[in-house]
């Protein structure tokens, strides 16, 4: 988990800082840094998650000259100084910011104000993976914990498996979805080709040997895609991660789905 770190720049914003240390005992709290912009942009680039008692006018414009992307941005809330309203402006999806603004405001009694669209709030991730034969169970859940952890996912967000048909003999992949409690689908070849333009890396080693591009990426875009009842695009979210035994990568759709 990424640290977080308090910044107030009135007295009643460092009252109301030292009420959400009790929500949060290990974080810290800078009252009033010097200086300012300085210190706040090196705690945000050091991968600090920020809660600003202070104006958004004033989050926005220190903030604006460091930001990356919302893959790599830490979430970041700006509350006003009497703590009424927690508002997550930065990486409220991928950050968490939004379900860290509800957090925050249950603990204030405040009002979360969530702008991201609503479709937005209950993503289906999938979960694509490839391994070497006769790959065990232990290197599949080695990587996939890895995987999360490193992205602050978990293992219940995750709503099914997907693979290409070449491995649907694997115990493996089987057992891995037993203990996820999650369904495994398998795609032949040509279906995750339909993806090749959209992968991170297109591999003519893996073409060679499975008759797609890319297995990992590809079906869990493939799969993402065929969850939901609209014609909704599948983003891939965490690109192909790989041990000695095993690749992963996780798609995110969202839109009205009929998943079991």
């Amino acid at each position: 988990m990424h640290p977080v770190t308090l910044i107030s720049l009135t007295d009643p914003g460092r009252a109301l800082a030292e009420r959400l240390l009790r929500l949060m005992p290990i974080a810290e709290h800078l009252h009033r840094p010097q200086p300012f912009q300085s210190m706040v942009r090196e705690r945000f680039q050091a991968g600090h998650r920020l809660i600003l008692l202070c104006a958004v006018g004033i989050a926005v414009r220190t903030l604006g000259p460091v930001l990356r992307d919302k893959y790599q941005d830490p979430a970041v809330l700006a509350l006003d100084e009497h703590g009424r309203f927690v508002v997550p402006i930065l990486s409220g999806h991928e950050g968490g910011a939004n379900e860290w603004a509800r957090q925050v405001a249950e603990f204030l009694g405040a009002q979360a104000v969530i702008t991201g669209a609503q479709r937005y709030t209950q993503p289906l991730l999938i979960a694509g993976v490839g391994c070497n034969r006769g790959c065990p169970l232990e290197s599949l859940l080695s990587l996939l914990d890895q995987t999360l952890n490193r992205h602050g996912l978990q293992r219940h967000e995750l709503r099914a498996l997907a693979s290409i048909e070449l491995k649907q003999d694997e115990p493996g992949l089987y057992a891995l979805a037993t203990i996820l409690n999650i369904p495994i689908t398998f795609y032949p070849a040509t279906v995750l080709n339909e993806y090749a333009d959209r992968l991170s890396y297109k591999s003519e080693i893996v073409f060679r040997e499975t008759g797609c591009y890319g297995v990992a990426e590809a079906a869990a875009l493939a799969h993402a895609e065929r969850l939901v009842k609209h014609d909704f695009r599948a983003e891939l979210i965490i690109p192909k991660q790989k041990n000695g035994e095993a690749t992963l990568a996780m798609a995110r759709i969202y839109g009205n789905h009929d998943v079991s």
